[in-house]
């Protein structure tokens, strides 16, 4: 005779969380877009995990045009994903150096700052303040 899993053990609470944090991520953008490309559109938007329109801000991307040059618009997909894990509770990560580069030709992080490996780190505190600065030009994807 087999017995179900009690509630407190481990790979059920693992489950559990796995399943709320894909639930949070619905509304990520599923395909991310290129600075140049979402400046040429109408109305520029994308489609999240949760197949929902996800409108961004014109005026932020206004500031970005302004502020970064031509290669960067070309190559920087948007939005910047931050990935945010229990592993590391106090920093973010985020797999993609035209990130990098164009947060610091915009002054948010050191030119001290380098990739490690295929991503670059910042303090959640960082990520959050990006967040709140450039709406819609940045998520937090969470992470088990």
């Amino acid at each position: 005779m087999t017995y179900a899993p009690r509630i407190t053990d481990e790979s059920v609470l693992q489950r559990w969380i796995g399943i709320e944090v894909k639930k949070m991520n619905q509304g990520i953008v599923k395909e991310r877009k290129r600075l140049a490309a979402l400046l040429a559109e109408e109305t520029p938007q994308s489609v999240t995990k949760g197949d929902e329109p996800y409108y961004f801000d014109r005026a932020v991307l206004d500031v970005l045009a302004k502020g970064l040059p031509e290669d960067l618009h070309r190559r920087l997909r948007l939005p910047v994903f931050f990935y945010a894990s229990p592993d590391t509770p106090d920093s973010c990560s985020c797999p993609d150096d035209a990130a990098l580069e164009a947060l610091q030709k915009l002054g948010e992080v050191s030119t001290l700052r380098t990739m490690q490996g295929d991503r670059f780190w910042v303090s959640k505190p960082i990520a959050y303040a990006l967040l709140q600065k450039y709406p819609t030009a940045v998520q937090i994807v969470m992470g088990v």
